[in-house]
């Protein structure tokens, strides 16, 4: 992912990338000259995570897997007048592996704004505290992170602990190891930081018409994760996103007491921040399927509408089994909601919270239905969402998602306000819930999430705002048209690739457009729905709050869809081979048809016979198994009139001028 996950409406998509990625030469004229190589495509395939106890054939997690746990106790200040935030942070850490631990790594990623930061002299559009926008003068910054204190309770004495800051890490090295197997650490920390403007993207303080808007993200010192494949992960935080433990938290958010604030989990003490009549309204909204007004447009403003007047308020949330939480908070928020209704009787809530100018049956006043149905959906779907609330929050730190909470725009609406509500909702499921690692696997993150949001669009409303085709096939075929200019764009990286590494131009149509259009190649032409939906929500399951790599996916997908996809694995994701199929002659009832391209999928040849009848045939990949050219006879030897390829247009195919030919 890159500094913000905005989704891209399908219109534009076809703009967006006929810009961006015509401007390198065109690879259409080599096609032909590929000579294809069956023994590249089919050559035996080692993937890039070994199978041992930890990690199993079958894709699942071993019988000796194990995960370190990272709970949480926050007690955030806000500080309106100075924007800044000052927090204690007690971080209880649980080393479930068979290792001892000598320090610890933290992720403080506050510390991206700094001057001196790498993300600030890194090139690319990762370098820029808010990706796509126009910068004038120097760029903003920050002082990141202050530490107040850094402490190490051992036993019943709290000391002080010897660290080191390496851009947005820290390492605490502790004074007595901690033991595997389930030993245990208490990390205390007091810290502050001045809040970005605007400019920092997915955490900032902006301006809307009536108040200010506060979005709190990457805000207190983060666990990195330790684990079976690289010890401690700590790749500095250079605008792609993130690798967290799991674990439980509670935090207590200080702040005005004119704020509403929307936090990721369950507000557990809504008598000590909320007016009698909005306890009442929310208990409402838990059993209704219609919005609610928790607080109505006309309240904001309204000292009745807040439970004090003057000084601060505390409000404290709880989550389980979740790698982060974020929060926002204005005295400016209308705020509604509506039950979810999950699997087995289960609910949860859908909440909206925006600013008066985001009011609109348009806009924002549809929003928690948007969130319902889009929570609903992949819910039934894939799996049941776990969480005791979704909310959608109008801010500045627009098109951005946590565990439990996303952030869009302020001016959003329409068709796209439903899209990005979908998309930024549908990261609860990946990656929060299934936990990979987005910094170095972008595609599982928002492939697969752009992946599921065409199921909700073609299904909401029945289909009011479909198709939603960032990456599927429509009937005239024009995504694969348009993904064709990233396979042929010279500079383009596989999709196995780290998410730093994209360029501006090329991270979307990578990391979200061709991750996706993998995921319906596999799901349309080479599993079937059938399959590749049983398969898909077992590694879903058996991911879930845990941490696949790629190849667990890989391993998943092929054991239970039943198919040796080796071959795509290679072709698709760890090159940017082409797919080109060619008629090369028709001889009577016979026709040859020639391989040019080093990728491989099975491919419909309808064939039109000169007496009028005509049939399909599908040719499995196992067609190029040892052999570039393909001859096809009528059974009865009838003549034939002509011949198409991929004739529904369902296929990413690199030159579709030699897809069909008539007989002479």
């Amino acid at each position: 992912m890159h500094s913000r996950c905005r989704v891209r409406v399908f219109a534009f998509l076809l703009a967006v990338l006929s810009l961006q990625l015509s401007a390198g030469p065109s690879a259409l004229a080599q096609s032909s000259a590929t000579a294809y190589d069956p023994t590249k495509t089919f050559a035996p395939l080692t993937l890039p995570d070994p199978v041992n106890a930890y990690r199993s054939s079958n894709g699942a997690p071993g019988p000796s897997y194990w995960q370190n746990e990272a709970d949480y106790e926050l007690h955030p200040e806000l500080d309106t007048a100075a924007r800044q935030l000052r927090a204690t942070e007690i971080i209880t850490y649980t080393n479930n592996s068979p290792d001892v631990l000598p320090s610890l790594w933290l992720h403080v990623e506050q510390n991206i704004y700094r001057k001196d930061s790498r993300a600030r002299l890194a090139s690319g559009a990762a370098a820029r505290g808010r990706r796509g926008a126009e910068e004038t003068g120097p760029r903003p910054s920050s002082d990141g992170y202050t530490f107040d204190s850094v402490e190490v309770e051992a036993g019943k004495t709290t000391v002080k602990a010897e660290y080191v800051i390496a851009d947005t890490r820290m390492q605490i090295r502790l004074a007595e190891p901690l033991k595997g197997h389930g030993g245990q650490v208490k990390i205390h920390i007091k810290y502050h930081y001045q809040i970005p403007g605007v400019w920092g993207g997915r955490t900032s303080w902006g301006k809307s018409e009536k108040g200010e808007i506060y979005d709190m993200a990457q805000w207190y010192p983060r666990m990195c994760v330790y684990d079976d494949l690289r010890g401690w992960d700590t790749l500095p935080y250079l605008g792609a996103e993130f690798y967290l433990e799991y674990g439980h938290f509670d935090y207590y958010v200080t702040a005005p007491s004119e704020m509403i604030i929307a936090g990721s989990g369950e507000l557990v003490n809504p008598k000590d921040v909320l007016t009698a009549t909005q306890i009442a309204r929310l208990e409402q909204a838990r059993n209704s399927d219609k919005t609610v007004y928790i607080r109505t447009p006309a309240e904001v403003g309204d000292p009745a509408s807040r439970p004090k007047q003057g000084g601060t308020l505390t409000w404290h949330f709880h989550m389980d089994h979740t790698r982060d939480v974020a929060w926002s908070a204005s005295p400016v928020f209308v705020w509604d909601a509506a039950k979810i209704n999950l699997p087995d009787r289960k609910k949860s809530l859908a909440m909206s919270v925006y600013p008066p100018e985001s009011v609109g049956e348009d806009a924002w006043t549809r929003s928690t239905e948007y969130v319902k149905n889009s929570v609903e959906n992949f819910s039934k779907r894939w799996y049941p969402y776990p969480y005791p609330a979704a909310i959608n929050v109008a801010g500045f730190s627009t098109g951005m998602e946590y565990p439990g909470i996303v952030f869009d725009g302020i001016p959003d609406k329409g068709s796209f306000l439903f899209w990005v509500t979908a998309h930024e909702i549908g990261h609860d499921w990946f990656p929060m819930i299934v936990g990979s690692n987005e910094r170095r696997n972008a595609f599982m993150d928002e492939g697969f999430n752009t992946f599921i949001d065409i199921f909700e669009s073609d299904e909401y409303a029945g289909g009011k705002y479909g198709p939603k085709r960032d990456s599927e096939y429509s009937a005239g075929g024009e995504p694969q048209d348009m993904i064709l200019k990233v396979i042929d764009e010279p500079a383009a990286p596989p999709v196995l690739f780290p998410a730093d590494g994209y360029t501006g131009r090329l991270g979307h149509p990578v990391s979200y457009f061709k991750g996706a259009y993998g995921m319906v190649l596999l799901r349309e032409q080479i599993l079937g729905p059938e399959r590749f939906d049983w398969a898909f929500r077992k590694y879903t399951r058996d991911w879930a709050y845990k941490h696949p790599s790629p190849s667990d996916f890989f391993r998943a997908m092929q054991s239970e869809g039943g198919e040796d996809l080796g071959w795509f694995w290679r072709g698709w994701y760890m090159h940017n081979w082409k797919f080109d199929l060619a008629v090369q002659k028709i001889d009577g009832a016979t026709l040859t048809i020639a391989n040019k391209g080093q990728l491989l999928l099975p491919a419909t040849v309808e064939v039109k016979f000169k007496d009028g009848t005509s049939t399909r045939t599908k040719l499995p990949v196992e067609t190029w198994l040892s052999k570039g050219e393909y001859v096809w006879s009528s059974e009865d030897k009838k003549p034939i009139g002509s011949v198409v390829i991929d004739p529904d247009h369902v296929l990413p195919d690199d030159d579709r001028s030699n897809n069909s030919k008539s007989a002479e």
